[in-house]
């Protein structure tokens, strides 16, 4: 039953970091581009909507399945625990106690990545509306 701590520990979470650090490395991108454009270079709304929206599919993806990922090592480490609960043969606090903490550690890595994504991926969309109501109002006139 190591290997399966070790997915957990190792797998779930180390999936979870990478996509963290993913989602984050994209959104930063995504903002150093938004303090640069000018909207006025793109000759056409779609162009400029595509050029604006490119890659925040990546931060909106994470940010959703996140939890999900989180939870899968949560169910892992809860069928560890029992696993551990019944090859023991005894309610052994102890060993209880760890799959349980490695269950909930995993649940709670899934929410600290899961809910910056979300607040990062509102923010990067409400700046693309921005720029797309700047692109509207300067090619209405």
């Amino acid at each position: 039953m190591d290997g399966l701590q070790n997915l957990i520990e190792y797998g779930v979470i180390g999936l979870l970091l990478g996509l963290s650090f993913w989602a984050v490395g994209v959104g930063v991108e995504r903002w150093l581009f938004y303090r640069r454009v000018d909207v006025k270079q793109f000759p056409t709304l779609d162009l400029c909507e595509m050029t604006l929206t490119k890659r925040l599919v990546v931060i909106g993806t994470v940010a959703a399945n996140a939890p999900y990922i989180g939870l899968l090592g949560t169910v892992l480490g809860i069928m560890l625990t029992f696993h551990t609960m019944g090859t023991s043969g005894a309610m052994a606090v102890a060993a209880i106690m760890i799959g349980l903490s490695l269950a909930l550690k995993a649940t709670a890595v899934g929410l600290l990545v899961a809910i910056p994504c979300v607040v990062m991926n509102n923010v990067l969309r409400r700046r693309v509306s921005e720029l797309l109501t700047q692109y509207k109002a300067q090619h209405r006139s």
